[in-house]
């Protein structure tokens, strides 16, 4: 009888492991709107110039305010914050630059909607709290204008569906201004990447480690801390993971499948809360470190990870693996490459001459250069500025594709990708970490387009 029991167990196990979709947990796609269609790949008509009107004038948003009057075939027409002392003082900035027509809104929790109305605006770019990005979005592309959301550009399933259908519905831009897919050594390995230096691609990691124990203070009434005091799971991925989904080629010959996330138990969390606000914090739901792993519909795998709360150096990990090479970022930047040694030789054949950092990285980039970095052009983003220079670029290519009516580098379909681990971590979390089924947001499409390129 025992050994009757245990065969009918081993069967039992067997059908489990044969039948991938057990024990996972399953998302919708909802059907697409009647009369919606695709906006992958979407032109425009061409923009001779630019204009922009920038939500939300804090740390962000006041940079952007210097940086885009730097970049060419644009302008800035308006600028709106919830705090009108904020307001004056970027009107103010635009003078010394020679700008004195600028629209302003200010001084309600709604005065974005003035914005958005304006017959003065093209583009509207979102960096107010993460709360307030989907309506102020929603509503620009109700009135016509296309739009660009700081990260996040939203946190639950609802808004980035409701997003999405909206960029379809109107045919507008809706982008992502994420920044790190444009630093120079991300875009370097993208490069290579596509180019085969590292054989297939089979494994990538990308993560948000930063402390931001001396930044609490400077976020609106406190929104971020609140954020992460009522949310659990990763909150903020997309740095981490948009850089290395152009290398896998997401929804343009591959597709996340399911995921995985653990995190830890909020130690930091609740004490920087009750340092902050004097109020002790028994339910603070973000852990200080969350790891989330992810399988693609190609058999790839990533690790995205989480932790702003402990006192470890700023990392981004950006680490590809490859069959034939490695790339990886922090705590130095280097590449490992097989080259022509055999299987059987192993890693003991790569010797110190094929290992890449310092002087000899820079001559093997130099290889295989990317298309977006001219040594010009690369000089003159370093000298304007914004994180070294890569904010400047993501600006200099939002502009230039709107002004030449191309797709955008991230589209919508980017956005939801990158931003979706959020709610699917803490679904993961909330169940025992269980497997959490992706969406497809490109309901079927994720392979129409055959690799990541720029539009020129």
């Amino acid at each position: 009888m025992k050994k009757w029991f245990l065969l009918m167990a081993i069967a039992a196990l067997s059908l489990v492991s044969c039948n991938e979709n057990v024990n996972v947990i399953k998302t919708v796609v909802p059907e697409r709107p009647a009369g919606q269609e695709s906006v992958l790949g979407l032109r425009t008509e061409p923009i001779e110039t630019v204009r922009i009107g920038i939500v939300g004038l804090g740390m962000r948003g006041a940079s952007a305010v210097d940086r885009l009057t730097y970049v060419p075939d644009c302008a800035i027409t308006a600028i709106c914050d919830i705090e009108q002392d904020r307001v004056d003082r970027s009107a103010a900035r635009l003078q010394t630059r020679g700008i004195e027509k600028v629209q302003t809104f200010g001084g309600e929790p709604e005065s974005w909607r003035g914005l958005c109305e304006s017959s003065e605006v093209d583009l509207v770019y979102i960096c107010t709290d993460w709360k307030t990005h989907v309506p102020i979005a929603l509503y620009a592309m109700e009135c016509g204008k296309h739009v660009a959301i700081e990260v996040p550009a939203a946190t639950t399933l609802d808004d980035i569906w409701a997003l999405i259908n909206m960029s379809e519905k109107t045919r507008k831009h809706c982008m992502m201004l994420e920044n790190c897919v444009y630093d120079f050594f991300e875009m370097s390995t993208l490069s290579m990447a596509q180019k085969g230096v590292f054989g297939e691609v089979i494994h990538v990691e990308g993560a948000y480690h930063h402390c931001l124990d001396p930044f609490w203070n400077e976020y609106w009434e406190n929104w971020r801390l609140e954020f992460n005091k009522e949310n659990r799971g990763d909150v903020y991925p997309t740095h981490g993971i948009g850089p290395v989904c152009q290398v896998l080629n997401i929804h343009r010959g591959d597709r996340m499948k399911t995921l995985v996330s653990m995190d830890t138990k909020p130690i930091n969390g609740p004490k920087i809360y009750e340092l902050k606000s004097g109020t002790p914090c028994p339910e603070f739901q973000n852990g200080d470190q969350t790891s989330t792993l992810i399988s693609t519909e190609n058999g790839k795998t990533m690790l995205i990870q989480h932790d702003v709360m402990t006192p470890r150096p700023y990392d981004r990990l950006y680490q590809v693996v490859g069959t034939d090479g490695y790339a990886g970022k922090y705590p130095v930047q280097l590449y490992c490459l097989r080259e022509n040694a055999s299987l059987a030789e192993g890693y003991d054949a790569l010797g110190t001459e094929k290992l890449y950092s310092g002087d000899s990285l820079m001559e093997l980039q130099a290889k295989y250069p990317n298309a977006l970095m001219n040594p010009e052009f690369v000089e003159f983003a370093q000298s304007v500025g914004g994180h070294g220079g890569m904010d400047f670029i993501m600006d200099y290519r939002l502009v230039y594709c709107l002004h030449n009516g191309l797709p955008l580098d991230m589209d919508v379909y980017d956005m939801a990708e990158w931003c979706c681990v959020s709610e699917l971590s803490r679904i993961s979390l909330e169940n025992g970490s269980m497997p959490v089924e992706v969406p497809d947001f490109t309901r079927g499409e994720w392979n129409k387009i055959n690799g990541f390129s720029y539009a020129f």
